[in-house]
């Protein structure tokens, strides 16, 4: 932590401000600038509890002279917003006090680090902010270690997807903007899942680790991605719906998977 005191701003023309305000409300910004936006107490105490320090932390006014001693020592410099400022920033309908810039290099390992043998989920052109999110929570939840997220996906870590994912982020390894070709340094089975292909999921006898590949909510699985499944699931449906949203999905195949394990321990 820097021995230099909060900065105070005050100004919505502040340069520094205005960069902000494009990283809290453009998905994509935030590889462009590379760093990350993270708001919320629940976020920010998550990025703390695994570990993670932030370059900046952020305050309301009217939150900072109360605002706990570890998040105001926590970060290498602080900056203390008006809190109309603060609002001005927030994407959230009641903004939060508090916020947190990360250096997006310390969150993103280089593609070859990806684990060869790691339990993995592989997200092909999931589109919805939310559902990669949820997909994300799922994933940190049963046991799997690593996203591999291909062109086409969600920006990982854009507010929305930072929101909905509600720090399980910080419990994975996250690759993204891959190419289909990547997939091919895994030395894990690689499960597909359809609406109407393949066998039931819960008739199945599951590899793990594996990886589980998740695909658009229109169109499901990519052909290129199909190719490679050494297994293709569906979910039994006895209520006679159509499909599953693919945040659902994921959350019970992935715990179908997790199953496996506990099993066998």
């Amino acid at each position: 932590m820097s021995d230099i005191g909060p900065t105070h701003i005050r100004s919505r023309d502040n340069a520094w401000l205005k960069d902000l305000r494009r990283l809290t409300q453009d998905s994509n910004a935030y590889r462009k600038q590379a760093r990350v936006w993270l708001e919320g107490d629940h976020l920010c105490r998550a990025a703390l509890q695994r570990g993670v320090r932030p370059q900046v932390a952020v305050f309301a006014e009217s939150f900072w002279p109360v605002a706990p001693v570890q998040w105001s020592r926590c970060a290498l410099k602080v900056v203390v917003l008006e809190d109309r400022l603060f609002a001005d920033i927030s994407a959230l309908e009641s903004p939060a006090q508090v916020g947190f810039v990360l250096d997006l290099a310390n969150l993103s390992p280089e593609i070859e680090l990806i684990q060869a043998e790691a339990p993995t989920v592989v997200l092909d052109r999931v589109q919805d902010a939310g559902n990669v999110g949820s997909i994300l929570r799922s994933a940190s939840a049963f046991g799997f270690k690593q996203v591999l997220a291909l062109k086409g996906t969600a920006a990982l870590w854009s507010p929305k997807v930072l929101r909905a994912g509600m720090g399980a982020h910080f419990g994975l390894q996250l690759f993204e903007g891959l190419d289909v070709d990547e997939l091919d340094r895994l030395d894990v089975p690689l499960i597909t899942t359809s609406s109407h292909l393949g066998g039931f999921l819960h008739q199945q006898s599951l590899p793990m680790p594996c990886a589980f590949a998740l695909g658009h909510e229109g169109q499901g699985v990519g052909e290129a991605v199909a190719a490679r499944s050494h297994l293709q699931v569906r979910i039994a449906q006895p209520g006679g719906e159509e499909s599953l949203n693919v945040a659902a999905a994921a959350a019970i195949c992935l715990h179908a998977c997790a199953m496996v394990t506990t099993a066998s321990a």
